[in-house]
């Protein structure tokens, strides 16, 4: 069986795995206070543009997410999302959970629009009993997209500019940040993300890495404190040069660029299969993970050999489903994959 179901099936790329080995008797300072973790961090602001920002390591994307909102947010505060949006559909309420109402708006093609959170902040601005309502302090979103989709440089732009027009903190959820910046035609860079945003994470347990991701907080405000939230919502880990040697062996030599531009690319031979044999894309995806509407009986051809993430029901025959690459995905396979599409 092949399995293109999700980024994070596999263990980690073999430098990472070599560098973690080579250190595995060195003794460390814990909680994020070693010489990994710091020379990490240097390379990740350097990458960034941003050598004024600070950089933490976590482990995993939900608790990313709750991590930062719940830092940044006050108890009468609520975060900005579409609806698509991972804290909101698949996280299962853990921001929620704390305390933190989230306000959805409908977006298109996964993406939020500068004007759903115009009106959004607007309303709240303009409302005569604020004390009875969710004031909106943080936007999230995701680049790319649950859809796979991307915000262009502009979107970025004007979603960044009404956001600060308005005392809003913008937050991108990075967890396949690797592949969005690798995606078609993409013209968003890392360096515009950190220049846009006010805190945003890289991710690593979808990009290459056995776990991780790594916070760039650029507003100072929400850099207060931060690594008390940490160790508050469990977020500290004690062996935290783990993190810092994985993320320094994908950030000292651009290593982390490299592996999401494969993936694309393979992604993007599936995406052209599918389209060459009539089967509709759910959404038009230029990054590693690819949606197509599907016959259930055509599925049932390709689930034998392949595994493929089941999204939703389409109709009595057909259904949406997700193929998805990740660097660790080989030319054969995809090889295989295109040539089954195309025989069915």
């Amino acid at each position: 069986m092949i399995r293109l179901n999700n980024d994070y099936c596999f263990g980690a790329h073999e430098r990472v795995l070599d560098a973690v080995t080579r250190f595995n008797t060195e003794a460390n300072p814990g909680y994020g206070l070693d010489s990994h973790c710091m020379e990490a961090a240097e390379n990740i602001k350097a990458a960034c543009g941003a050598q004024t920002a600070d950089v933490h390591f976590v482990v995993g994307g939900t608790q990313t997410n709750l991590l930062v909102i719940a830092a940044a947010l006050r108890s009468y505060q609520g975060a900005v999302c579409v609806k698509s949006g991972h804290i909101n559909e698949h996280e299962t309420g853990a921001v929620e959970n704390c305390g933190f109402k989230i306000l959805t708006a409908p977006g298109e093609d996964g993406k939020i629009k500068a004007s759903e959170i115009e009106k959004i902040a607007s309303d709240y601005e303009s409302s005569v009993v604020q004390e009875h309502i969710t004031e909106p302090k943080l936007v999230y979103i995701s680049f790319p997209t649950e859809l796979g989709t991307l915000y262009s440089k502009k979107e970025l732009t004007d979603i960044s500019e009404t956001c600060h027009r308005h005392g809003l903190y913008l937050f991108v959820d990075g967890a396949r940040l690797s592949y969005g910046l690798a995606g078609e035609n993409n013209d968003v860079t890392i360096q515009d993300i950190a220049s846009l945003s006010d805190v945003f994470f890289i991710g690593g347990t979808k990009c290459g890495l056995f776990f991780g991701e790594a916070v760039v907080i650029t507003n100072t405000e929400l850099k207060t404190c931060f690594r008390h939230y940490m160790k508050q919502k469990g977020a500290m880990l004690a062996k935290g040069w783990l993190l810092g040697i994985q993320f320094n062996e994908m950030f000292k030599d651009g290593l982390y660029f490299e592996i999401g531009k494969k993936a694309v690319e393979l992604a993007l031979r599936i995406k052209k299969a599918f389209v060459e044999k009539g089967i509709p894309l759910a959404s038009d995806s230029p990054t590693n993970q690819q949606f197509v509407i599907m016959k259930d009986t055509d599925l049932e051809k390709l689930g034998k050999k392949y595994y493929y993430e089941y999204e939703s029901r389409v109709d009595e025959t057909h259904s949406n489903v997700r193929f998805c690459t990740s660097w660790a995905t080989t030319d054969e396979e995809i090889d295989e994959l295109v040539n089954d599409i195309m025989a069915l």
